[in-house]
């Protein structure tokens, strides 16, 4: 089926930031639009905050000054649900409360055309237990909004078990017409978005927890080195602790307890002690006034070895031995398992197993570096010696990071460390995503790249690592910490057992 025509009118229930942000688009793409809140007052603020978000859009150049007063012009108040009748489209933007959104539902039933969409801008709830209790389940579709609504360029539209195929593809159509990328997936807990990216709040708080460093530094290396738009931390503060939490709360017990999704117990407890992030003025950071910035630990300058020894292939690491060149290093290279010899020591990328036993089993001092988003261009690097090093191992391998122009951040020894583990566990449930039917492997790579500004799809990027090193991964931190947290994807084993590619 095509889009809803522009003449079609688009009610838009709840008039909060997401609700104004959604009909702010709905309007900009020419539809008559009836905002609706059960506050009245919310109502005349977002209009306010429309008209704001457009008077700056037209001071971007990116609308004509009439463009915005036609835009504003559709957008019209309504103080009663009845008003919303005409809809052919509601999208629903109130508290994530699955009751208070199922009573909205019947009572929009009420008063609705039988063949109007109902949609749900719900982040998490299950669209197929919001429409069970419908006279009409089939047009009941999820519609997941990004915040901020006229910025964020994905659209989630998530079809229930009772939801008919053509409203789903009306609903996509449209998105699409809005100027919005749409990705369809089945409705189970997180949906898409939300279910991938639990490990790159979980993971960091782990590493946090068992005291690999602080939340500055590890902020500095997902950023730096990973290459992702934000920290772990500055962004849990910018959402909030207790947000947060109960998202990852509501998706582990979805799953009945899986131990992939199990919350931070450290999280847990600064929100009981009401440090929830920007909005109390604390979180793992200080956001009061007066406070300074944090500063990433970073390694004191170190002189760099004259010469190095690399055996075998670096594999993704490979854009380091450039880097290395400029920085004046000799290289010499014979056959190996891609392990580099500073002396005694030895450097090699995380595989998923501490430094140490690294170590034990070479029978030489190892010095461990993390995943890098980009090796060729990466401003940080992430190492971890292991317990066998001694201070002059652990500053030939910083001297020689710091040759190739990085700044270095030296971890305690962390399995995996920090990109690494994060990649790998994001990849593995972008596998369970596609191996469960809930979406394509195009579409969980889209969604992380669009939802949450990913550097890379999480599919694209195991594969640029190797399906079978991220196995590796996997196994060794299931192995490490005797957890199932841990446990591989079938479909990324099956793939990497068989040579193949997501995308192939």
């Amino acid at each position: 089926m095509a889009a809803l025509t522009p003449a079609v009118a688009v009610a838009v229930i709840g008039a909060g930031t997401m609700g104004a942000g959604i009909a702010q688009v709905a309007a900009a793409a020419g539809h008559p639009v009836l905002l609706y809140d059960a506050d009245a007052a919310a109502v005349a603020k977002a209009v306010e905050r429309i008209a704001g978000s457009l008077a700056r859009a037209v001071d971007k150049g990116r609308l004509s000054p009439d463009e915005r007063d036609a835009a504003l012009a559709r957008i019209e108040p309504s103080h009663s649900l009845d008003a919303v009748a005409p809809a052919g489209l509601v999208i629903e933007a109130i508290v994530e409360d699955f009751e208070a959104k199922l009573r909205l539902l019947e009572t929009l039933e009420i008063f609705v055309h039988a063949d109007a969409v109902l949609a749900s801008n719900t982040s998490s709830l299950s669209i197929t237990a919001l429409a069970a209790r419908l006279k009409h389940p089939e047009r009941v579709v999820g519609m997941h909004f990004f915040n901020p609504a006229p910025v964020m360029a994905l659209v989630e539209v998530v079809r229930g078990l009772a939801s008919a195929p053509e409203v789903v593809e009306t609903v996509r159509a449209t998105a699409e017409a809005w100027g919005k990328t749409a990705v369809v997936c089945r409705s189970t807990p997180g949906f898409v978005v939300n279910r991938i990216a639990r490990p790159f709040y979980g993971e960091a708080l782990r590493a946090l927890a068992e005291g690999a460093t602080d939340a500055p530094t590890i902020d500095a290396i997902m950023r730096e080195a990973g290459g992702f738009r934000m920290g772990p931390f500055e962004l849990i503060d910018l959402i909030g602790l207790d947000v947060n939490l109960a998202v990852s709360q509501s998706i582990h017990a979805a799953f009945f307890g899986d131990p992939r999704y199990t919350p931070s117990l450290l999280q847990r407890e600064m929100v009981e002690a009401g440090r929830l992030g920007r909005k109390t003025g604390r979180g793992f950071y200080d956001h009061s006034p007066e406070a300074g910035s944090l500063a990433p630990k970073i390694a004191a300058s170190a002189p760099p070895p004259r010469r190095i020894t690399v055996e075998g292939d670096l594999g993704i690491a490979a854009p380091l031995l450039e880097r290395w060149r400029e920085g004046g290093i000799e290289i010499n290279r014979r056959w190996g398992e891609g392990v580099i010899r500073i002396g005694d020591a030895r450097l090699a990328l995380t595989d998923g197993r501490g430094a140490t036993l690294w170590s034990e089993l070479l029978q030489a001092p190892v010095v461990l570096f993390d995943l890098a988003f980009d090796f060729a261009r990466c401003p940080r690097i992430a190492l971890a010696p292991a317990e066998q090093a001694s201070k002059r191992d652990l500053a030939q391998a910083v001297g020689l990071m710091q040759a190739a122009g990085m700044a270095v951040s030296v971890l305690d020894d962390l399995p995996g460390m920090l990109v690494m583990r994060t990649v790998a566990m994001l990849a593995n449930e972008a596998a369970e995503v596609v191996h469960t039917g809930v979406a394509s492997a195009e579409a969980a790579d889209q969604a992380m790249r669009l939802g949450v500004n990913y550097p890379q799809g999480p599919l694209a990027w195991a594969e640029a690592i190797g399906l079978g090193r991220v196995c590796d991964v996997l196994d060794h931190l299931a192995r490490t910490y005797g957890e199932d947290r841990y446990r591989a994807s079938w479909l990324l084993r099956r793939k990497a057992l068989a040579k193949q590619t997501f995308h192939g």
